[in-house]
């Protein structure tokens, strides 16, 4: 068991007794019963309070004629995930814009958590990216409805209306084995990557393994990317009208 962070304590020692009463009353057993905040869940709570500041100093530094860092950075990433959402779901993509910009930050951010001494990884906790892919499976689904209406149903039936019956089983297990797929991918390599990092270390544990922390610099950017272009591919599907 991981030695809790100073943070982790903190904030077991606030609202643990209150997060240990509602897990008991979800049915739900922590691994340790006096520690139910996890170190994972500490980073991320510190993960979402810095992009929520970073954002609310773009929004307060927001400047036509002199753009501070802050308002440089932000419009470079709007800009990437605008073009690549007009690449991939077309006309209306900026509606979808917001989700997949802060998954796509969030999951980033996460990633390289892990490169600071003694901070694990979130990514490489199955729980969390769990946690990313049922709220995108609901989000994708729910823009499916709200762009078809109930002619949304008809992507799970298929083209030929006598063999919907058949369709319909393999369409649903398809979607859900989507939850599956984007939870295993990145918890799978962000895993992979810090067991290996961790391992030269322990090896060699000067020159050499800095050549694995660029390479989970390169892991973290790349999951990141596919965690949201993922998104936006199943948007785009989800969307789509029938013509």
């Amino acid at each position: 068991m991981q030695e809790p962070l100073a943070l982790t304590r903190l904030l077991n020692h606030l609202f643990g007794g209150v997060i240990a009463s509602l897990l008991h009353l979800l049915g739900i057993h922590p691994v340790d019963p006096a520690l139910p905040i996890t170190n994972e869940f500490a980073i991320e709570l510190v993960v979402v309070a810095g992009l929520v500041t970073f954002f609310a100093i773009v929004r307060a530094t927001l400047s036509v004629d002199k753009p501070g860092p802050a308002q440089q950075i932000a419009e470079m990433i709007y800009e990437f995930t605008g073009s690549l959402g007009d690449q991939i779901i077309g006309h209306g993509s900026e509606k979808y814009q917001a989700y997949v910009t802060i998954i796509f930050l969030f999951v980033l951010t996460n990633n390289l958590a892990g490169l600071i001494p003694g901070i694990p990884t979130p990514t490489a906790s199955a729980v969390v990216p769990l946690g990313l892919a049922i709220p995108t499976f609901l989000y994708y689904n729910f823009q499916g409805f709200r762009a078809n209406g109930p002619g949304y149903v008809k992507q799970f039936l298929g083209p030929i209306w006598w063999m919907s019956w058949l369709l319909l089983p393999i369409e649903t297990v398809s979607h859900l084995a989507r939850i599956m797929s984007l939870t295993i991918r990145l918890y799978a390599n962000m895993f992979a990557s810090d067991m290996l990092t961790l391992g030269f270390f322990s090896l060699i544990p000067l020159g050499v393994p800095s050549v694995f922390l660029g390479l989970h610099v390169f892991v973290s950017i790349i999951q990141a990317f596919i965690f949201m272009l993922l998104s936006m591919i199943y948007l785009s599907l989800a969307t789509a009208h029938e013509h």
